[in-house]
Order: structure tokens, then sequence, then C-alpha cells
């Protein structure tokens, strides 16, 4: 059996992004232990949903993802192994997608007392002209604290 690369951290520790650049460049199994067997304390920390995420960013390895998402029953070591060798090595990194419209979210529930649920409901419904008269009509004025100085808040 080949031997299992440790990890190039500080603190020596196997993350689940650990698991996602090994599928990209590294293409080791690090999921055996020094004596090169299979761990499952180390199957613990692999997290199919985070590496299926990370995966899915790419058109060159979204169908693999895809596949384990409709295969996610099957134990950790199996999707590992699975992309380990689908997966061509290259360098992938993008940033994660994050919603944008948590501000305007909030003014919706601030102002009718909404859940988050129907918040977005809302939302969908109210143009920009109308988010931003909510706006200009919960504004409080004041200040905000920015790192040691502070600044009048903008709306």
């Amino acid at each position: 059996m080949a031997k299992a690369k440790t990890p190039k951290k500080k603190d020596d520790k196997l993350t689940p992004f650990s698991f996602v650049n090994e599928i990209n460049i590294g293409k080791h199994d690090i999921m055996l232990d020094q004596n090169g067997e299979h761990s499952d304390l180390l199957e613990k920390v692999y997290s199919p949903w985070l590496v299926n995420r990370s995966l899915s960013y790419f058109h060159d390895s979204v169908i693999q993802a895809n596949e384990m998402n409709k295969n996610h029953h099957l134990d950790s070591r199996l999707q590992f192994d699975y992309f380990i060798n689908m997966i061509r090595k290259r360098k992938r990194f993008s940033k994660w997608m994050k919603p944008t419209e948590v501000e305007d979210l909030e003014v919706i529930k601030e102002t009718y007392g909404y859940s988050v649920e129907k918040a977005r409901q809302v939302l969908d419904l109210l143009s920009n002209e109308q988010i931003t008269e909510l706006k200009k009509r919960n504004y409080r004025g004041g200040y905000i604290n920015n790192g040691n100085s502070r600044n009048l808040r903008k709306t």
C-alpha cells in the first residue's frame, strides 16, 4: 500500500479542506493512518457536503460532484476514492457564493416583523425603489464603530 502523506500545516491537523486539496492537487490517500491502514477516525473528518460544494464550482468536476450528491448514502471512504481517481489533477480555487440580499431582508423583517422565509417572499415582490424607501424610513442615524475610529452611518 502507498504511504500516506502528512498534511503540510503548522498544527498538523486534517480539515475538510485538506481532502479537497488532495483531490484537486495532491492525489495522495490521506485517509490512511501512519501504519498505512484505513482509519475510521480520519473518515469522520471528511465532510461530503463541503467537498461536493467546493467541486461543484468547476465545469470539469461538477458532474462528479453531482454523482456523489445522488449517491450520498455511500461511505466517506468510497466518496473520497471516487473523487481522487475520477477528477484530474488541477489547481481549483473559487470564492464561495454568499447571499447579497441580507441587508434588504433585515429591513423587511424589521419593518413588518416577518420571519426570514416570509421576508424572502416579500423581497421578490418589492422593487428597488420600495426597498430604498423602507431603508430611509427605518434609518436611525448615529455612529458605527469601524475599528478604532467612529464614522457616521451612511445610507
